[in-house]
């Protein structure tokens, strides 16, 4: 007898996700201890040894809650009894940059790197499901980011393909099921359910209320649409990525005429690439910034340098856009008091 189709559902993601893996690579699971990536863990440690392939596990603890440590440490303890080897916690310091959410993120993922490097690891697969990629759809409907953000979160990302996400065509439903069904007790965040955060009242109140007023079946549709959005996304970043070097200019950063020759969508995506190429965290620069940039392109009119994040700076001269590191305006002298006998205090 096989397993139950939720299990059977996800080993069979797994399997495709490791199907450019060699033998001896090994696979890291990125796991909190939630239903995804529980499910996710053991469907890898069935999946993994019958390709040759190596499995081991990291749990990030954010100390953003209190008894952390304790329930990472039973995570790791719940991954060695599946098989996985190497598996480590590890504790990291979340900052305030972005927000708590974007914070934690940055935090995570360089600690995921860190590990990986040091273990030597092909890849790390993330436990995001088709209802994750509907919430990022939405929220980046909200921001009104462009076309790059309601693509969603990619299957494949990071240095040399690391990052997988083996669950974005599965339902948050059947990761509950599988972990029943394979004999493990998710952890259920607190903070999934507070509704201070956005993706909470995403989750709680927004898609259950367009599924009341559409009709069932908003996460399919939104995934859906994010992975042709990003089909086309893809397309559109090769071909700037191909026309670049023609838009340089010889003294540095881009030409204007040049670039005005280009479709617009691809024009933006050679002025982004630009930016992050002069150090603009690609986190923070949104479609605003890149449309603004593109105006000293298509309506020049004499305007003055434009800030970016990261300190980047970008100007309009002789033809061509400068990018380069904004100079903080000056403090002026202070000024010096008149002696009329009298102490300052």
């Amino acid at each position: 007898m096989g397993p139950v189709p939720a299990v059977a559902a996800i080993r069979l993601a797994v399997r495709t996700a490791l199907a450019d893996h060699q033998p001896g690579d090994l696979v890291l699971v990125a796991c909190s201890g939630g239903a995804d990536s529980l499910a996710l863990a053991c469907a890898t440690a069935f999946v993994a040894p019958r390709l040759g392939l190596r499995c081991g596990g990291v749990s990030v603890d954010h100390g953003l809650q209190d008894g952390s440590p304790e329930r990472a440490a039973e995570v790791v303890a719940l991954l060695r009894q599946r098989g996985l080897d190497p598996v480590e916690s590890v504790a990291v310091t979340v900052g305030r940059a972005g927000g708590p959410e974007a914070a934690a993120r940055t935090a995570r993922y360089e600690a995921l790197d860190h590990f990986a490097e040091r273990f030597g690891a092909r890849s790390v697969l993330l436990g995001h499901t088709r209802d994750d990629q509907a919430e990022t759809v939405l929220l980046g409907l909200a921001r009104g980011s462009g076309a790059r953000s309601l693509a969603g979160m990619p299957t494949v990302f990071g240095p040399a393909g690391r990052y997988r996400r083996p669950l974005l065509d599965q339902p948050r439903a059947t990761t509950v099921e599988a972990c029943d069904a394979e004999g493990v007790r998710p952890w259920l965040d607190p903070h999934n359910a507070d509704p201070a955060y956005t993706r909470s009242r995403v989750r709680h109140r927004l898609i259950p209320e367009l599924t009341a007023v559409l009709g069932p079946g908003m996460p399919e549709a939104l995934a859906r649409t994010a992975r042709m959005l990003r089909e086309d996304t893809e397309a559109l970043d090769d071909w700037a990525a191909r026309e670049y070097p023609s838009c340089e200019h010889a003294e540095g950063g881009l030409d204007a005429r040049r670039l005005a020759e280009l479709p617009t969508a691809v024009r933006r995506r050679v002025i982004r690439l630009a930016a992050l190429r002069s150090g603009a965290p690609a986190g923070t620069l949104a479609a605003s910034h890149i449309e603004a940039v593109d105006a000293l392109v298509t309506g020049w009119r004499g305007q003055g340098p434009l800030q970016l994040p990261g300190s980047v700076e970008v100007r309009r001269t002789n033809g061509r856009l400068a990018f380069g590191e904004s100079t903080p305006p000056a403090r002026p002298a202070p000024t010096r008091p008149e002696l009329t006998g009298a102490t300052s205090p």
